[in-house]
């Protein structure tokens, strides 16, 4: 029963869809060009649009679709036709009728092979195109010539009909990869920095499943001195006390296990340090504006490889520029460095914000130092910068703060070996 709703569901018809791929298909095959004598047969932008939705937009029936299009294409060319000329509607219609074999065999095709197999797949996916687009064209042809008695194609027309055909096929899958490949990346960038978060979340999970460990330490302790002075009421509440700290330890425990996964799996791939920092820059440039502040961001880099810490990267340097952009009140910059120097990556990101106060620079990791505040008068957490540490400890390295005349200044230096690609 549930392999047959499913089965309904993934043959369900999408009729805006279909009604769009028709419409489009129909507005574009207006834009031509005429190879042959007159204009019985001709090479629109029609097969084009049509080839393109049905790759981006499906519609959940090939040959239904192929059958609409078909027939929209004829009415509209038909109408088209009437309104410019004096041709009547029957003659009209015959005269392009022919069109609706090619968009029924080209559709037909794809549902035969299947579609769907040879998405990721554009040199088969071109190939297949271009021989439907030839078989479909062929056929049209055909049809023109019993239907209208007009002369047979020659050798050089067939040889035009599936140069046309490959040219047009690979366009619309070289055109509908680079879409593809867009939002792929898209979906990268937005998966990395959720992957980045979870990371630092996922550390602070860890400290406090240790403070908790202490805790349920502290208490089991408790209960075992309240018992042996005899103090029976007391010591059974702090052994509840001490089971439900070592419940919530598990479940943090859960929790810190299912976010080990995640980042782990994203941390198989590798990314280059200039594209991570090209990232930082751009989700760094797009807070900016959402706080309502212009700032100028500049990136230089004598240094570039491949790194499979990506996500813990990602954490640390968002965390540190995200600080710098909140810092500057209205306009200002932010300024990151990267080089390399006796075996260390080394980082500078500054900015031109209010600054930090020199006295403040000891406590600046410490979990809930913060200096911002939200519209409420509400302090933030105050773990940002205490993720930023535990991040750049656990790639090896260290980090420290530079009070400057203007904005402040935050030196990391982590060993290279930690973050090349192993």
């Amino acid at each position: 029963m549930i392999n047959k709703q499913l089965t309904q569901k993934e043959h369900k018809i999408d009729t805006a869809a279909l009604l769009l791929t028709a419409l489009l298909t129909a507005i574009a095959g207006e834009f031509k060009l005429i190879p042959f004598n007159g204009e019985s047969f001709r090479f629109g932008l029609g097969s084009i649009a049509f080839f393109l939705l049905l790759l981006i937009r499906p519609t959940g029936s090939l040959p239904l679709t192929g059958v609409v299009t078909g027939l929209t294409v004829v009415v509209f060319r038909t109408g088209v036709e009437m309104t410019m000329t004096s041709v009547s509607f029957s003659e009209s219609f015959q005269h392009h009728l022919p069109i609706l074999l090619y968009y029924v065999v080209f559709a037909m095709g794809f549902h035969i092979i299947p579609f769907d197999k040879y998405r990721d797949s554009p040199l088969m996916l071109g190939a297949w195109a271009s021989l439907f687009e030839f078989v479909g064209n062929g056929s049209e042809s055909i049809m023109r010539i019993i239907m209208l008695d007009r002369d047979g194609l020659l050798l050089k027309d067939l040889a035009l009909i599936a140069g046309v055909a490959i040219l047009r096929s690979f366009f619309v899958v070289g055109l509908y990869s680079s879409i593809m490949i867009s939002e792929q990346k898209k979906r990268v960038r937005e998966m990395l920095g959720i992957g980045s978060n979870l990371y630092a979340e996922s550390l602070y999970l860890q400290k406090s499943m240790n403070h908790i460990e202490q805790v349920t330490a502290a208490s089991h302790d408790l209960y075992r001195k309240l018992k042996q002075k005899n103090l029976h009421d007391l010591s059974v509440q702090a052994l509840a006390i001490a089971q439900e700290i070592h419940e919530v330890k598990k479940d943090n425990q859960r929790i810190v296990a299912g976010l080990s996964n995640i980042t782990k799996e994203k941390s198989a791939d590798f990314f280059l340090l200039s594209n991570l920092f090209e990232l930082v820059i751009t989700s760094n440039r797009k807070y900016s504006e959402l706080l309502k502040r212009t700032v100028d961001f500049r990136l230089t880099m004598t240094v570039d490889y491949e790194t499979d810490q990506h996500i813990p990267l990602l954490a640390l340097l968002n965390n540190v520029t995200a600080n710098a952009v909140e810092s500057i009140a209205h306009k200002g910059a932010v300024g990151i460095h990267v080089f390399e120097e006796a075996d260390d990556l080394c980082i500078t990101i500054r900015d031109t914000g209010k600054g930090i106060r020199k006295e403040d620079i000891p406590i600046l990791f410490e979990p809930g130092y913060t200096t911002k505040f939200n519209e409420q008068g509400v302090a933030a957490t105050g773990i940002g910068l205490s993720h930023v540490q535990q991040i750049v400890q656990t790639l090896q390295g260290e980090i420290h703060i530079e009070s400057l005349e203007i904005g402040t200044a935050f030196q990391i230096r982590i060993p290279s070996h930690t973050l090349v690609m192993r």
